[in-house]
């Protein structure tokens, strides 16, 4: 039993840490900046947990609720790039390439969040993911020094949604982890503007 409780703490600690920072795509504060974390490829076109987030990001964007759209993923081998994969997706509902900005080294979430403060100079966000996923997000990007909202994207509770639920219990450890360790990204690399550029787009 103590083993058990101990085993859920992190994943205690996240939804109390983040039960006030969850809303609806309806009801998200006006923010400049929304990030998409990188959900898998199929075939080279986003996942449908993907694509769902997206449809989200762009629901945000088109009722101008926010202004740059962050893709946050994996472009870790030469055949596989999600931030353009994401890209490409968004822009062809409705979003201007040039509102868009990517971040091909979010490998994970704490990679993304700490990416997003130091590399691109992101202070606030919204962020979109799964349900089971977006508490872990923003309480990783609290941390990471983002002031965040999440906006859990709907989906059927099929499998996948329960297998990712259930992976969550193990990342909420991982998620204390780094919260607790801080460690540097896998790449850090320079700081780049592209947030700066695509606020000051007119739209």
């Amino acid at each position: 039993m103590v083993v058990c409780v101990v085993a859920l703490l992190p994943a205690t600690w996240l939804f109390t840490s983040t039960g006030d920072r969850l809303r609806s795509t309806a009801d998200v504060p006006r923010t400049d900046v929304a990030m998409v974390f990188g959900a898998g490829l199929w075939q080279g076109e986003p996942s449908p947990y993907l694509a769902h987030r997206l449809d989200a990001a762009a629901e945000l964007y088109r009722a101008g609720r926010v202004r740059a759209v962050l893709v946050t993923g994996d472009n870790s081998r030469t055949d596989y790039d999600e931030p353009d994969a994401m890209r490409t997706y968004l822009t062809r509902h409705g979003v201007p390439d040039g509102a868009v900005v990517s971040d091909y080294a979010g490998f994970d979430t704490w990679d993304s969040c700490v990416r997003a403060k130091k590399i691109f100079g992101v202070d606030r966000a919204v962020l979109l993911s799964q349900a089971f996923h977006v508490r872990r997000a923003v309480a990783l990007c609290e941390a990471a020094g983002v002031s965040a909202y999440g906006v859990g994207v709907d989906e059927r509770h099929d499998l996948i949604w329960y297998a990712g639920g259930a992976r969550e219990v193990l990342a909420a450890g991982k998620a204390a982890l780094d919260v607790m360790i801080r460690p540097d990204p896998h790449f850090l690399g320079a700081k780049e503007d592209g947030i700066r550029r695509a606020l000051s787009e007119p739209r």
